[in-house]
């Protein structure tokens, strides 16, 4: 079985344009939209790399949206974010470029859980890590830092799907994640059962991303979502004390 993902990761890297990286966003707001693709141009690529700004719109979820997005690049990298997140780390590419050199590393996130606990929801981890700078509204800017890794990144069980980062093609589960829920977790746990790692960067020398989410009540759908992740993935978990 070891084999047959051996030849599989090969196969996937000699089919994909190594140069370029492809920032994937599912939209339905064209004026955050314009704001998210004015930080990812100016975004500083190393040599000989290209990028490729791809928007979904009209997806019936997200995970449809990004296989949709997915399916039409051929470029070996890319970044789902979401269209409320601004990348202002000016050299993500190059940083990404470096974490994707170990060819374990399958995902990049920059908020996430070591462990995933018995409900599924990254942020009820006993040990979260990463940071992000939430601007909610004009008025309150949180700078959410949690645990910063030791070294150069921590691996995760989970990150957040506001930025997700790949070097391999793995279809998101669209047959399951019908909405905009939990279709980021279900990914990293596709990536962890193909012997992948997700991680989350060390961010002390500045966070790569802001995050203007609106806030919201919880989506009633949400509950029925963690229960279908957690039928899918719940025998696959350990929870840590």
């Amino acid at each position: 079985m070891k084999t047959g993902k051996r030849v599989r990761r090969r196969e996937a890297r000699e089919m994909k344009n190594e140069k370029e990286i492809c920032f994937i966003t599912c939209v339905n707001d064209e004026a955050w939209y314009e704001e998210s693709l004015l930080y990812l141009k100016h975004l500083v690529l190393p040599s000989g790399m290209t990028a490729a700004y791809l928007p979904v719109r009209g997806a019936s979820s997200m995970a449809a949206g990004y296989n949709r997005a997915m399916e039409q690049s051929d470029a070996k990298y890319k970044v789902y974010l979401h269209q409320d997140t601004f990348a202002v780390n000016h050299h993500l590419v190059r940083d990404l470029l470096r974490l994707f050199a170990d060819p374990v590393i399958g995902m990049v996130g920059v908020i996430g859980c070591r462990s995933l606990p018995a409900s599924g929801i990254w942020w009820d981890g006993r040990r979260t890590y990463g940071r992000v700078l939430h601007a909610c509204e004009a008025e309150s800017v949180v700078d959410s830092e949690l645990q910063e890794p030791h070294g150069l990144y921590v691996p995760v069980e989970a990150a957040d799907g506001l930025f997700l980062a790949t070097q391999y093609d793995i279809p998101w589960r669209e047959d399951l994640f019908t909405g905009f829920h939990l279709y980021d977790t279900s990914q990293c746990l596709e990536f962890k059962r193909r012997d992948y790692k997700t991680v989350v960067p060390n961010q002390t020398a500045g966070f790569w991303c802001i995050h203007c989410p609106v806030e919201k009540p919880l989506d009633p759908k949400y509950k029925g979502y963690q229960k279908i992740f957690l039928e899918e993935y719940g025998a696959e978990l350990s929870p840590e004390e």
